[in-house]
């Protein structure tokens, strides 16, 4: 496997990387990572260090992934450590002091948008509403006029019938635009994140998917080292797919559940994605009847 890609790993290993909740794992946790609190430059850095130093850090990702992530999301993935260990979160998080981009400054890479950005920018406000009318209920988003629940891990019997055949492919475009562009890249990531969410749908793993912040990630890490993205996670459907016709998948890899709706996206309508920077959760619905 390989851990810092997080995309490819031996065609026999799903069952023990499912188990493990490690499927698409792009953020290593810090459990062995070297004392950070020189390097932390906020409040909220600040405590993620004396948190991983005092051995509150199950489930934080790497501090150089937390730092990538927004005051926001850092909130959301202090919370529950921090209340577990008897401290509190910063009222507000401390402003990053601004760094003048020297004139001969390599261009920097977009960073990830949270999940709120995300749906600013998909721009698809008739087919993808916005959930300021919905309620997230644990294993259900409550809308007016639609419920949505938590989608887990499918058993093979409740498959259409080809969906795990030879013939199905995961099917990436490639981005053809300017890779300097940056909103077009954004635009570009975003589609393409939809369109791996339904494949994976398609074949039963809507309970083992990437968030978006890792998908993204994901396609620089493997630009980084002159892979190509597509290739790559059409080699890693395949393995997904090959191995789901024959080892069982179990319906949830962890018991945690989203603690806020400000962390969901539509993708569609009847399709909802949440996520903390660390885990993903997909919920799916079905109009209210009359």
């Amino acid at each position: 496997m390989t851990s810092g890609a997080g995309l490819a790993y031996p065609g026999k290993a799903l069952a023990a990387l499912l188990l493990a909740g490690l499927v698409f794992a792009l953020l290593t946790g810090p459990a062995a990572a070297r004392d950070c609190s020189a390097m932390a430059r906020t409040d909220y850095e600040r405590l993620y260090c004396r948190l991983v130093n005092e051995g509150h850090g199950a489930g934080l990702p790497a501090f150089e992934d937390f730092r990538r992530n927004t005051p926001r999301v850092q909130a959301l993935l202090l919370k529950r450590p921090a209340q577990r260990a008897g401290l509190e979160l910063p009222d507000a998080p401390e402003a990053r002091p601004a760094t003048p981009a020297r004139p001969d400054a390599p261009r920097q890479r977009p960073e990830a948008p949270p999940a709120a950005t995300r749906q600013a920018e998909q721009q698809t406000a008739v087919t993808a509403p916005a959930l300021a009318d919905c309620e997230l209920l644990g294993e259900v988003i409550q809308c007016p006029d639609r419920r949505l629940e938590l989608v887990d891990n499918l058993p093979n019997r409740a498959l259409a019938p080809d969906a795990l055949a030879d013939s199905q492919r995961l099917d990436l475009p490639a981005f053809q635009g300017d890779p300097a562009d940056g909103p077009a890249l954004r635009r570009y990531l975003s589609d393409a994140y939809d369109h791996y969410l339904q494949r994976m749908l398609d074949i039963g793993l809507g309970g083992a998917t990437m968030s978006f912040s890792q998908f993204y990630r994901s396609y620089f890490r493997h630009r980084d080292q002159g892979v190509d993205f597509t290739e790559r996670m059409e080699a890693t459907f395949q393995y997904l797919r090959q191995d789901k016709l024959t080892k069982a998948v179990p319906a949830r890899l962890h018991s945690r559940l989203p603690d806020d709706i400000d962390a969901c996206t539509p993708i569609k309508r009847q399709l909802v994605v949440c996520d903390n920077g660390v885990t993903n959760w997909v919920y799916q619905g079905t109009e209210r009847q009359p």
